[in-house]
């Protein structure tokens, strides 16, 4: 299925390594890759300490930065190109029904109908790794990302029940998933050759891959 893949998403909850896993597999595959900028967005820091505040336009930035980058991505992509990106549009929701009001909500789900690419391909392949709060919270630390200081634990926690909750009920595309706790494709090489030849032999609509070693 791998090698048949044009446009490959990697997702995950913050902490679990989708856009440096998403940057290895395009390098291993030759491939583009269409990556999101947290630093570009000016409000990030800020909704990571008042939440209540800062939630829609946070949430409002990421969604012109998506929406902006897939209009393009339709636009000027080679269809015989490989491309690995770290976000999946059909997920921007999740953040905003995380954290806004419910008229914020509606203003939110009124632009995001205008913004988003009428056209949205979907993938050819999902990755979504998998990990309980208390090892994403201990991967955020230690990359010491400044925006991220003052997330708590209390909002990854929720943020990776919602993600679980999103990709059970998946299946738009086919779903590879990783059990990013005993498996480190990000730091690890061995983890790494392991999760990719097992994306090469990947025949099923939808699996799941933990190792542990």
């Amino acid at each position: 299925m791998l090698e048949k893949a044009r446009y490959i998403v990697v997702e995950g909850p913050i902490g679990a390594g989708k856009t440096t896993l998403a940057r290895r597999l395009a390098e291993r595959l030759h491939a583009e890759a269409m990556l999101e900028s947290p630093a570009d967005n000016p409000f990030l820091g800020r909704f990571y300490q008042n939440m209540e505040r800062w939630g829609l336009p946070a949430q409002l930035a990421f969604l012109f930065q998506r929406s902006e980058k897939l209009a393009a991505f339709a636009a000027h992509h080679d269809p015989h190109r490989k491309v690995v990106s770290d976000f999946l549009m059909d997920k921007d929701h999740l953040f905003a029904e995380l954290t806004l009001a419910d008229d914020e909500l509606r203003l939110y789900r009124q632009i995001y109908e205008h913004l988003k690419p009428h056209q949205v391909l979907q993938p050819d392949l999902v990755i979504y790794l998998q990990a309980q709060p208390e090892i994403l919270i201990e991967r955020v630390r230690r990359r010491g990302v400044e925006a991220e200081r003052k997330m708590s634990e209390l909002y990854l926690q929720r943020v990776a029940q919602r993600y679980a909750s999103f990709f059970h009920h998946y299946d738009a595309a086919p779903l590879f998933i990783v059990n990013a706790e005993s498996l480190n494709p990000v730091e690890k090489d061995d983890d790494f050759e392991l999760l990719f030849s097992r994306l090469l032999s990947m025949r099923s609509y939808r699996e799941f891959f933990g190792y542990a070693g």
